[in-house]
């Protein structure tokens, strides 16, 4: 198991199709940005990967932005390939992705999963996120 930060060179044909298959995973009605966009120098976002022999089998992003509480990180699209679950591939990503924010100064990493994902809601509180009191609202532009 190796992980890694996705940096503009790796994207290549392979990468993109291989992320835009566990994206499906994950979210299978919306359609993916490109790498190349996520990545773009004026959007600060990291994107984790792990791989197992040769094979993309994870991925996690945080966005970083700062505001008037402080600088933060907002994870999002956390997926790791069904034939890899449960293998411990969520964690290490999850892991790296807090480690990546404390070297940043982030002071506070937020993230939003679906009700119906026991199994994340299980590790993000093993590795210490709290249920916020509060409420996230949406409005599609």
């Amino acid at each position: 198991m190796h992980l890694s930060l996705l940096t503009p060179s790796d994207i290549d044909s392979k990468t993109e199709n291989r992320i835009r298959v566990l994206f499906k995973q994950l979210n299978a009605l919306r359609v993916p940005l490109s790498l190349k966009t996520i990545l773009d120098p004026g959007n600060p976002v990291i994107i984790t990967c792990c791989t197992l022999e040769n094979q993309i089998v994870g991925v996690a992003v945080m966005a970083e932005y700062s505001v008037i509480s402080g600088r933060k990180g907002w994870i999002e699209d956390v997926v790791v390939d069904e034939a890899h679950r449960g293998k411990g591939i969520g964690r290490k990503l999850m892991e790296f992705l807090i480690a990546q924010g404390r070297q940043k100064g982030i002071s506070e990493i937020l993230l939003f999963t679906g009700y119906h994902r026991k199994p994340a809601h299980q590790l993000y509180q093993n590795l210490g996120f709290r249920k916020k009191e509060s409420q996230i609202y949406t409005l599609k532009l």
